[in-house]
């Protein structure tokens, strides 16, 4: 995980983005974490190291961090964003009991894009493929 660190440190610095300690802890939340935290998720592990940081930096900091192609948003209806530093082409597997967010890899559907752009007109710009189901601790809970 340090690489990917470093290679997003290096891109932030060329697009002229100044790295603070918030960010630095962010970013460095974001790389390590596999459970696609919430804004606040990501807020309450690091309130205690940054007393100071408020809920609307840790926005912020994840804003930047989308236009800088470096974390994706994923956004659930009315349920609140999250947000995945994994940006190779991977899927979503969701637990529709707790919300748990999986991946999982596949190979890349890229047929879909052209099929849609034919039959559409569309100018396809990417796509999302999540699975829905029960997650093995939720499966667990639910049987008695």
């Amino acid at each position: 995980m340090e690489a990917h660190l470093e290679q997003a440190l290096a891109k932030l610095k060329t697009t002229g983005v100044r790295m603070t300690p918030q960010r630095y802890a962010i970013l460095s939340f974001l790389l390590d974490s596999m459970t696609h935290p919430t804004a606040d998720d990501i807020y309450k592990s690091l309130e205690s190291k940054f007393p100071n940081m408020s809920v609307a930096t840790v926005y912020n900091n994840l804003k930047v961090f989308i236009e800088s192609g470096l974390v994706r948003e994923l956004t659930y209806g009315d349920s609140s964003s999250r947000f995945d530093a994994d940006m190779t082409d991977h899927y979503h597997a969701v637990c529709e009991v707790c919300g748990k967010i999986s991946d999982f890899e596949y190979p890349p559907l890229s047929d879909i894009e052209t099929t849609a752009a034919l039959h559409t007109g569309f100018q396809v710009g990417g796509y999302r493929l999540e699975v829905y189901g029960v997650c093995p601790d939720c499966t667990l809970t639910t049987k008695h």
